[in-house]
């Protein structure tokens, strides 16, 4: 589909939350143990009694003295008149180990209330099992809460987005970039594929780089291109690197890094700056994610060892416009539980803009909702009166606002040891330094005003799975 051609209604979706409380029995222990699961569910389509619906699991596992993961995920199976069952296939790391928790609820209509809520399930671990336990969902405490959590958003289609925006206009650059962190080892993956139409009118090209942060060790990276452009509808193609739809595939130096990677999109499109600003190209640059978060599996080689991805948590986003700005800094923050953070704050290049603080573009999907609810918001405020404020430095920067009742503190440091400095040509000739890391600290803290005064709502701590950079020119 062209990229200016109207896009077709999309349909809804659903999105609830899910407690449940249990217990859980090792093989290999005789004891129980206490067990909660958190999960916002998510489904492609409105909710289907009659028939099967297949969703996505996100949340937090919590099992005593032995597992804290806020990064569970998984499928569920919503069926309980076709096949009179919701099954729940779920999976978490515990002390360093990749389990699946898998059972279902049995549905029946002589026992409606108790096969509704009570989850019987099995954990395995490469296949085994290693432990058996019961999971309950309590209409008392939870029922109200269940109910209120449903959502029926617009879908979009995430691959839909890939689709180049130039149209042959001299002086733009597009950007297609993934950021991955491994689950198994902390590894952080950053894949760069980049657009540059030269100011002069000059023949355009098409190139990247691809860099691996590992937990131990120095950051590894190698470039690929420049190769003259070859429009490809579906994505990025070129010097045999490709993204599409599902897919990124690719080399750099020479083949000493290459790539193959399954990306299946785990959440809907975020638009960081103004939906509007992407479709119409009227700011100096716009930037959005096709998922605010995705799931990858594949292989990254390098140096002659070979990282398998399984289940890695990640994103995908595009950058369209003239180039890079005066100043920026950029965060990608996967909370947990489904939650995403998105930052992006930068001074333009163009005249009048350039002595302007820097415009900050926050935007925090807790719970199925977005805040601020308009992109403009944090980055204009009220006639100028309460935009966000950015603190751009190195190694730590922050992002502070308000917004209504709410207010927001996110703190980013990038260790020296972390971060790869990378330099950039943009499409006036001009060069640009980025200062990357993919396994960056953060610290989020949001605030709610309550009868006179603050309380912390939500807080969160990333060590070493935050995405961010800070570019200057």
């Amino acid at each position: 589909m062209s990229a200016d051609a109207a896009p077709t209604a999309p349909a809804r979706g659903t999105v609830f939350r899910e407690t449940m409380l249990g217990t859980l029995r090792l093989d290999a222990e005789d004891r129980m143990r206490r067990v909660r699961l958190d999960l916002t569910v998510s489904a492609d389509r409105v909710l289907r009694l009659s028939g099967t619906t297949e969703a996505r699991g996100a949340g937090r596992m919590r099992i005593a003295g032995w597992a804290d993961d806020p990064r569970a995920e998984g499928e569920l199976e919503i069926s309980p008149w076709a096949r009179r069952r919701i099954r729940y296939r779920i999976r978490f790391t515990a002390d360093g180990r990749r389990l699946t928790l898998d059972g279902w609820k049995s549905v029946t209509w002589r026992r409606p209330v108790a096969s509704m809520t009570v989850l019987p399930y099995t954990l395995w671990e490469d296949g085994a099992r290693i432990g058996t336990g019961t999971l309950r969902f309590s209409l008392g405490t939870q029922l109200m809460p269940f109910l209120a959590s449903f959502r029926f958003p617009r879908q979009e289609n995430p691959g839909a987005h890939l689709a180049p925006r130039w149209r042959g206009e001299p002086g733009r650059t597009e950007v297609w970039y993934t950021t991955v962190t491994d689950p198994a080892t902390g590894t952080g993956l950053w894949l760069h594929h980049e657009l540059t139409a030269p100011a002069d009118g000059s023949a355009p090209y098409g190139h990247g780089w691809a860099a691996v942060f590992p937990k131990d060790g120095p950051v590894r990276h190698a470039r690929f291109g420049p190769a003259p452009w070859t429009h490809d509808e579906s994505g990025f193609s070129g010097d045999g690197t490709t993204v599409r739809p599902g897919r990124l595939t690719g080399s750099a130096g020479d083949g000493a890094l290459r790539w193959d990677l399954a990306e299946v999109p785990a959440d809907q499109p975020l638009f960081t700056f103004p939906r509007w600003s992407w479709r119409r190209p009227l700011l100096p640059a716009a930037q959005m994610l096709p998922a605010a978060r995705a799931s990858y599996d594949g292989t990254v080689t390098h140096d002659g060892s070979t990282l398998t991805l399984t289940a890695a948590s990640g994103a995908s986003a595009r950058i369209y416009g003239h180039g890079n700005a005066r100043r920026w800094a950029w965060l990608h923050a996967d909370l947990g539980g489904g939650d995403v953070l998105e930052i992006v704050a930068a001074v333009s290049m163009r005249p009048g803009l350039r002595r302007l603080p820097p415009l900050v573009f926050l935007r925090l999907r807790r719970n199925g909702r977005t805040w601020p609810r308009r992109p403009e918001r944090s980055a204009v405020g009220w006639a100028g009166a309460g935009r966000f404020r950015a603190d751009i430095a190195l190694p730590t920067w922050t992002v502070t606002g308000r917004c209504g009742l709410r207010r927001i503190r996110v703190e980013v440091t990038q260790p020296e040891d972390r971060t790869l400095a990378l330099d950039y040509t943009d499409p006036d000739g001009g060069h640009a330094t980025c200062r990357n890391s993919e396994r960056a600290d953060a610290h989020v803290l949001v605030e709610r005003w309550w009868f006179g005064g603050w309380r912390t709502e939500a807080a969160w701590t990333l060590d070493g799975t935050a995405h961010a950079e800070v570019g200057t020119r």
